[in-house]
Parts: C-alpha cells; structure tokens; sequence
C-alpha cells in the first residue's frame, strides 16, 4: 500500500538535521574546488563504462551508468525556554549510483526491481581526487552487481508472469542537457545573532502555562548538486535554503494533544521575517493553542465548508497532485484515478492547474519546490496538468507510461532511492472568484440550503496523507489544526478541535463551486516512494458544497500533573500567563 505524506517543512517534534547528512563532519569544510570533484567523477564513469560488460555473456555491459553527487554545508541551530539547545554546522558529501542493463525497453528496474537501479555511499570531504574515485570505483561495482542480479530476476519474471496492463520501456531516451551554472556559495550565516535571536524568541513561549513542548529551529543549507551520465549531461545547480521553524504543543483536559507550526522560508537568511514580526506570530500561535485546549470537540460532519487557501493548497497536493504523477498510471498496485481521464473533465471548468519548478518565488514569497535541473539531469519545466477543469497530461520522470514517453522534468528523489515523477510548484488558478466576505455568504447561504445549523471554516493545516493502491480504498486525509463553525444565525464562529477531513477524490473534486480572489502558499516536504522532497502548492480559498471529517484520536495521556516552574500559585488558570 503506498501513502503519501505532505507535512510542514520540519520533521515535528524531532531533532532538526539535514536529508542530507551523510558523511557528516562536525567542523567547517574547506571551500571545495568543483573542477577536481567533476573531473574525478568523469573520469571513472567513462572508465567504468568502458570496462564493464567484458566478463562474457553473463556479464553485459550497463546501457546507462550516472553520477550524481550532493555537496552540502548545513548549519542547524535550536532553542528551547530561552536556550540554545543545538549549534552545529556539518558538511557532507554523498553520490548516487544508478546503473542500468538491459534495454530501455526492458532493464534491471522493471517493476518491483526498480530500486536496484541506485547504490548511494558518502564521498571524501577533501578534494582528494584519487580517494574520490575509489569511492566511486567502490559504489559502481556494487550497483552493477545488484543490477546484475535484478536483471536476470526481472527475465525469470517475464517468462512466467501474466500481461502487464501497461509494457511501456523502462527508461525513456532523451537528449543530453549541460549547464555551467557556478557551485553555492560557502555558508555565511552570524552565528551568535541568529542564537541570540533565538533564545529571545523561544523564551516568549515560557510565558504560557498550558504549552508544555516548544522549540525554535533554523536550519540554513547551501549546496552544490552534480550530475554526470553516460548519455553526456553534465549539469551543476546550487541550492540555498533558510528555513525558520517555532512548535509549540498543548494537551487539552481530555487527553487531545493539539499542536502549531509556523515555517517561514527564504533563499538567505537576510530574507527571513524580522524579530517583531516573529513575536506576533508566537503569540498568535500560543494565544490559539490556550483557546483550543478548552474549544468544544467536534462531532462528524457532512456540509459545505470553506478551505483557506493554506488549506486548499494542501487539499490539491494530496487529493490531486499525487494522482497526476506519471508512475501512478501504470504497474498492477496502482489505483489509476485518471489514467483513462486524458482531455476529459476532472475539474470544475473554472479551475486550472500547473506544476512550475522554475518559480523560484511568488510574488515575492520564496518555494520550496524550486529547482533547476530534476534528480535524473532534465531541465524543469512548466506542466499545464489542466485547463479549464480538463486533464492535458501527468508529471512525468524518466519512466515512460502508456500515454507519455518522454521526461517533462519532474524526476525527483532523495538522496538514496530512485526518481519518479513528483511534484514541485503546484499551482492552482481559478477564474471564479469572489472576495472573503461573498465566499462567506456563500457558505451561510448553502448551509441553509442543506439545512444545516452551521458550516466549516479551515484556516490553517498540519499535513495530510493519501493512498494510491488499488488494494485500498482511493481516500485522502488532510489534519486542520484551526477549524471554526461559521454560524447561519448569526452567532459568532466558535473554534472547534478534534477535526480531520476525510474523503474520496473523485467526489471532493467536483463539489468544488467557487473560489477566493487571491492565492496563498503552503511550503513543506513531501515522502512517497522516492522519498522526502520539498514542494510548494499555491492555491486560492474554496468554498465546497459538501465536505467530511471526522474526529481524531482522543488521546489518553493527562496534561502535565506538575505545573511549569514559576506557575505554582494556585490562582492561575488555563488562560494564558504572561
């Protein structure tokens, strides 16, 4: 069964490391010198391509052999209560391997064979070219091994499995790409101010005595990504990210844990909100979570309800986008939602949507899901998936589907697992808009029409998962974290805890009626089968005509018995101490 899960750009709860961690050293690296790290890497690719496959019958050459290699320096910094809680800096190096034999109409990754085709292993951190090409040496021996015995496998398999609903190649041929873009700069981040910016930022959650977990994170990356095959792309792109994260979490009198995140993300971290602006929103986010701990639990529900547009991104990356991805047209396991759907209706007429890893920002407001170059060298591109409600076509890796031969620049994967089509800027554009205030009286007005006493608002989400597999039922789930019932009668909306919105694709898509006039923006990381990515969805608000949720786990762990160090006087309540 495959799930898919899009979260906030931090893993929750958790220590704040780099993906791309291996090889980790704790002291900062010297400036590397690309040239000798490139010139390293051609020269045992050419050399392994040439030698390898002169064993004999039973030892063919590969057909395709790549490098891609991640240079990365990273600074995390944490803070708790005032504190700094972690302050490093690490530099690692780690290349993939991905060798291929066979055909590109059939080779070693055909089908549940596909992971055969990487072998990944940390590099030298020292530009010592003759330790980088044993390591290379070392890695491409290995994957040519694996793929070795997967060929034979995926053979055996052929010879006795029954006709594969759809036989398209295994590896899609496409013209070789080149670029001279420069490596990332070195990182250059002032430490100590940004701790002590920190410290002053994390203290401000002290002051509230029903949050008993909080943490303050920054993580700056700055990296150089290397691509060299067999077919002759050579590509080079830096990557920069500052990312600032605040958590704080809650526990409600009835065991119900209740939590929010704040992400902020910029390519330095000169770009970040100011220090004001940060403390607004802590105490935004606490004021929220003391209302929320005594906000009624909600019963289940089946209504129109408004998503904003935070939410409405989510609800098209997990309802839509993950269905879009070319590998989910074919192989047996897949539920295929719109596999036969091509220039067919899937959405309102209203709605379009795209996919533009070449965004680096909108209006002015950094994404994630950025890049220049896919994990299998193709340049990205701009992908209209549809038009005016219609479905044009699917994101597509180097993995042909019966539909679609070619890459359009969205293999993607992390380090260790092999590309599949995946998303990066997912953008929804509407031409049915109407300003907050007349989305509202829409909804009051449809409420009525339902006979309902009230609908749904959204306003801000933590994640969401959904499940492709035919041998499970085609459902999503997205989890609010603020959720209000917008009263018919007037009464004032009353914040509602405990929610979560479930459903089938097919059915929420087309209850879609009307949408805000402006777009907003969801920045986080997505896990599939190729692994974790950073995406982005943008996204208007929504107003949908029946939407459903259910309650989510009560919980069983009481709140903390003690109290918070400065909180023992029995006259404080549940409201907010400051």
């Amino acid at each position: 069964m495959q799930i898919f899960r899009v979260v906030p750009a931090v893993a929750l709860f958790a220590s704040f490391v780099s993906l791309s961690a291996v090889a980790a050293d704790p002291t900062p690296p010297v400036k590397a010198d690309s040239s000798v790290l490139l010139s390293a890497m051609d020269a045992e690719l050419q050399r392994a391509m040439s030698s390898l496959g002169k064993g004999g019958a039973d030892q063919p050459a590969p057909y395709f052999l790549s490098y891609a290699v991640a240079d990365a320096t990273t600074l995390n910094l944490s803070a708790q209560y005032g504190s700094i809680t972690s302050s490093n800096e690490r530099h690692s190096r780690s290349a993939d391997v991905q060798v291929r034999i066979g055909t590109t109409q059939l080779d070693n990754t055909h089908g549940d064979h596909r992971p055969s085709g990487v072998t990944t292993i940390p590099l030298p951190l020292t530009d010592d070219r003759a330790a980088i090409e044993r390591s290379l040496w070392f890695a491409t021996n290995r994957g040519y091994g694996r793929a070795l015995d997967s060929y034979l496998k995926v053979k055996t398999d052929q010879q006795v499995r029954a006709k594969e609903e759809d036989s398209s190649n295994d590896f899609s041929v496409e013209k070789a790409a080149t670029s001279g873009i420069a490596p990332g700069s070195s990182l250059s981040v002032d430490k100590a101010a940004w701790e002590k910016r920190l410290r002053e930022l994390s203290a401000e959650l002290r002051g509230y005595r029903g949050i008993f977990y909080s943490v303050v994170a920054l993580t700056v990356n700055n990296e150089s990504d290397y691509f060299l095959s067999s077919e002759g792309t050579r590509v080079s792109t830096p990557y920069h990210n500052a990312r600032l994260v605040i958590v704080a979490r809650a526990r409600a009198d009835d065991g119900m844990d209740l939590f929010r995140v704040e992400t902020f993300e910029a390519d330095t971290v000169a770009h970040l909100p100011k220090q004001a602006e940060l403390t607004e929103k802590i105490e935004a986010m606490a004021k929220n979570l003391e209302a929320l701990r005594i906000a009624p639990v909600t019963e289940p529900y089946n209504g129109p309800a408004i998503l904003s547009g935070r939410a409405s991104a989510v609800f098209f990356h997990e309802v839509l986008g993950h269905r879009l991805e070319g590998q989910r047209q074919r192989g047996d396991e897949e539920g295929q939602t719109f596999t036969k759907m091509l220039n067919k209706p899937i959405l309102p007429s209203f709605l379009s949507v795209a996919d533009d890893p070449t965004l680096s920002d909108f209006h002015g407001t950094p994404l994630s899901g950025h890049y220049v170059f896919d994990d299998e060298g193709q340049a990205a591109r701009r992908v209209d998936l549809i038009t005016d409600g219609t479905l044009k076509t699917f994101l597509m890796s180097r993995l042909p589907i019966a539909s679609f031969s070619e890459s359009n620049g969205h293999g993607r994967a992390q380090s260790g697992r092999m590309p599949t089509g995946r998303q990066g800027n997912l953008i929804v554009t509407s031409t049915k808009t109407v300003s907050d205030d007349e989305l509202r009286k829409m909804l009051i007005a449809e409420a009525k029409k339902q006979g309902k006493p009230y609908g749904l608002y959204f306003e801000d989400i933590s994640s969401g998962f959904a499940v492709t597999s035919r041998r499970s039922p085609q459902a999503f789930s997205v989890m609010p974290l603020v959720v209000y019932r917008v009263y018919v009668d007037g009464r004032p909306d009353e914040l509602v805890r405990g929610v979560s919105i479930v459903g089938t694709p097919q059915a929420a898509l087309n209850r879609i009626v009307a949408t805000g006039n402006h777009q907003d923006i969801f920045n986080g990381e997505c896990g599939a089968e190729s692994g974790t990515v950073p995406v982005s969805a943008v996204a208007p608000p929504m107003l949908v005509t029946e939407i459903e949720t259910q309650r989510l786990a009560q919980g069983t762990t009481r709140p903390p018995i003690l109290p918070p160090p400065a909180f023992d006087d029995d006259a404080q309540t549940k409201k907010e101490v400051r």
